[in-house]
């Protein structure tokens, strides 16, 4: 029988992490979590007299509609019994009651015996960990969608974690222009030069992070197509300073920007873009950096910036330079991250004055799509 841990279960859940794993065990301290506070599902099978045959640890990112096997285990005289199976099948139920459509995980490269497993129940391979676990061994990623008729258009975007709180803009910038340019290699050296080319910090003042102007100069500067849409045209992410002197630095930072965007010709259209017009020029060979608010994601209100990787019928797909540790995740679940459409059009647009900014970036030899205005809103 399989059912839905709880506190009762702790011993048999930390003897069962004993028999079955040497290394990277959960502690008691993180069961306990899992149980009563984290975002997550804890399931197990019983056999007779309630032994613990077995569990799975299903994790569900806060905005996103994936979820992750984060642990499987079976106990050894439980093995070859189809338990394994019945919980890969009660974990991705679980996932769709909480409403995500897919459902991803990691299994050690020489873990024979679970990749068939998975790729027996239909995940693919997409992709692979360096030193992923405890004792340096690499990881193989798998994904299955739990609806079927999800036909996602993905483009491989590289991915980059940002190093500081700050640095979210630079890092989805060098994702973007890493992927039409492979020969330009992410790193933190670039990061930081990114950053303090794109900020509108001045002796403090400033919001930290990087306006759409910034990013859009830095890499116009470095060769590639830019168009810019901008809700508004005040100043940007104002909002986020104190004292009229600051905002004058910001104003001032920002106007230059501006200047050198004319004079390198790159368009900036003052109106949102909608996610139609976004997946058509995506589809042509652009890449959108979006600015959103982290609110629904990290339940912090700070601008962030994301990179959009695909769209399907019901879903954008972005990749995320920040990593929730804290919530247990890892770049798995910041790369691809599939996000309900009408959602996207909510979370991407910041502030009071609910500031919509995408930068779309393009090779050089790619041809942004002149044709048709830019719609209001975001909204589809």
């Amino acid at each position: 029988m399989i059912r839905t841990a709880t506190l009762d279960d702790l011993d048999a859940l930390l003897s069962l992490e004993e028999q079955c794993f040497e290394e990277d065990r959960i502690s008691r301290r993180q069961f306990r979590h899992l149980l009563t506070r984290a975002n997550a599902t804890v399931l197990v099978e019983t056999g007779e007299a309630g032994t613990l045959l077995g569990d799975a640890v299903v994790l569900f990112s806060r905005a996103t509609s994936v979820a992750r096997l984060y642990s499987l285990a079976v106990a050894p005289q439980a093995r070859g019994q189809g338990v394994a199976t019945a919980l890969v099948h009660a974990a991705e139920q679980a996932a769709w009651a909480k409403h995500r459509a897919y459902i991803r995980l990691e299994v050690r490269k020489d873990n024979q015996r679970a990749m068939a497993l998975y790729e027996r129940l239909g995940y693919r391979r997409f992709g692979e960990w360096a030193d992923y676990y405890d004792d340096h061994a690499d990881a193989w990623r798998y994904e299955k969608s739990l609806s079927p008729e999800l036909r996602p258009s993905l483009r491989e975007v590289v991915w980059y974690e940002q190093s500081l709180e700050f640095t979210c803009g630079p890092a989805a910038l060098m994702m973007a222009m890493a992927t039409l340019d492979p020969a330009l290699k992410p790193s933190r050296k670039l990061e930081l030069r990114l950053w303090r080319e794109a900020t509108t910090v001045f002796m403090t003042a400033g919001h930290g992070g990087c306006g759409p102007y910034g990013l859009a100069l830095a890499a116009a500067q470095r060769g590639f197509d830019v168009r810019v849409y901008v809700s508004g045209k005040g100043v940007h992410l104002v909002d986020s300073v104190r004292g009229e002197d600051k905002k004058e630095v910001m104003r001032l930072v920002q106007e230059d920007m501006r200047d050198q965007l004319r004079a390198l010709q790159v368009p900036v259209i003052h109106a949102a873009v909608s996610l139609k017009k976004m997946e058509a020029e995506f589809t042509a060979g652009a890449i959108p950096l979006v600015l959103i608010s982290s609110w629904q994601i990290y339940g912090e209100r700070f601008p962030h910036w994301v990179v959009v990787s695909g769209f399907d019928a019901s879903f954008v797909y972005v990749n995320d330079p920040y990593v929730d540790y804290d919530a247990g995740e890892t770049a798995l679940d910041s790369i691809s991250m599939p996000i309900a459409r009408e959602r996207f059009a909510a979370m991407a647009r910041y502030g009071r004055v609910k500031l919509q900014a995408v930068v779309m970036l393009a090779a050089r030899s790619d041809s942004l799509s002149q044709a048709n205005a830019p719609a209001k809103s975001m909204a589809e």
